[in-house]
């Protein structure tokens, strides 16, 4: 992951001095600091992961949604659980399954005898960080639920729309082995995630150290205490706006979403949302190192997990064993990077 001090030159002076803005409402707010305390915290319990939990912190920062896709047995559902037990918020558990209804996610009207009236029970959805477990094991009418909670942070039951806490975050998991019961997210809700972060195996030394930890005096995911508030990260996803993004960095972003949208191997590029999440999620990160403006590395940094679920293989490409990071990276890599000054 790219630091802050990895954005300036030992002179002192930034190595990116046409990027660089004025002072922004990001160093009003701590966002930095705010960032490594959450990172601090869930590193407790989530060991040998840190590049995906910083991944799953820019997503909470850029007010997006994290996918976690992965086998059994990684951590997808304890990095889920400690990101919402570090914010002093609201969290739900929902654990899809195929006889999960639409309206235990988003909440039903009953009729109320003492009013003569129908009454909004909110469903599992109204929280500040949802965790939808095995999201694909739910039928689509079920996943589709959550597509307007997702992209407008609302929920509209019998015509009565119902806003959503802030920050609000989505955070999904899914067995991608285990495919028997289970229902492909469709690509319009798969876009809706700013991120698909795979966890992986841990490192060896990382897993040695995961199993020296089970002792007695183990702290657990659901022993972990806040260390910020709701109100911390919304501020922050606030400042994180005011990141400057030059121009030339603007374009950056277009020419690679175009150059997916021509790569041969694809029937679907990257979507203009698709590049709008790039650009958020690059602020974000920026901020998270203490900068107020983005440089090059963050974008391409960012690419594979902001970008790889947005785009579908032809079936051609799928037979010959071509991957989205394939593309994704050959994407990257044909796209000039600007210029560092000008």
């Amino acid at each position: 992951m790219p630091t802050n001090a990895g954005a300036h030159s030992h002179n002192g002076r930034s190595r990116y001095p046409a990027l660089m803005a004025q002072p922004a409402a990001a160093r009003r707010v701590d966002v930095a600091g705010i960032f490594e305390a959450l990172l601090r915290n869930i590193e407790r319990v989530i060991q040998g992961k840190r590049e995906q939990v910083r991944l799953a912190l820019v997503c909470l920062f850029a007010e997006g949604h994290l996918l976690i896709e992965d086998v059994p047995g990684v951590g997808k559902t304890s990095l889920a659980k400690a990101i919402a037990r570090s914010i002093a918020a609201t969290a739900h558990r929902i654990q899809f399954t195929p006889d999960l209804l639409p309206s235990d996610v988003v909440g039903v009207s009953v009729w109320n005898r003492a009013t003569n009236e129908f009454e909004f029970r909110p469903g599992a959805v109204f929280a500040h960080v949802v965790l939808a477990d095995e999201i694909n094991r739910a039928s689509p009418k079920t996943q589709s639920a959550l597509l307007e909670s997702m992209e407008e942070h609302q929920v509209t039951v019998d015509s009565r729309t119902y806003a959503l806490p802030r920050p609000f975050l989505v955070i999904a998991t899914q067995n991608p082995v285990e495919l028997e019961g289970t229902y492909p997210l469709p690509e319009a809700q798969l876009d809706r995630f700013l991120m698909r972060v795979p966890m992986g195996y841990p490192s060896r030394d990382a897993e040695v150290a995961i199993l020296d930890s089970q002792g007695v005096a183990h702290a657990g995911v659901d022993q972990l205490e806040a260390v910020v508030s709701a109100a911390d990260v919304a501020a922050a996803a606030d400042a994180i706006v005011s990141v400057h993004v030059a121009p030339a960095l603007q374009a950056y972003i277009v020419d690679l979403a175009e150059a997916t949208r021509r790569h041969p191997d694809l029937v679907l590029g990257v979507s203009p949302r698709g590049a709008l999440a790039l650009q958020r999620a690059a602020r974000a990160l920026a901020a998270s190192t203490g900068r107020d403006y983005v440089i090059p590395d963050d974008i391409k940094l960012l690419s594979p997990a902001v970008l790889e679920h947005r785009v579908l293989l032809g079936p051609e490409a799928e037979l010959r064993g071509v991957t989205t990071a394939d593309v994704v990276h050959a994407a990257v890599a044909s796209v000039a990077v600007p210029g560092t000054s000008g």
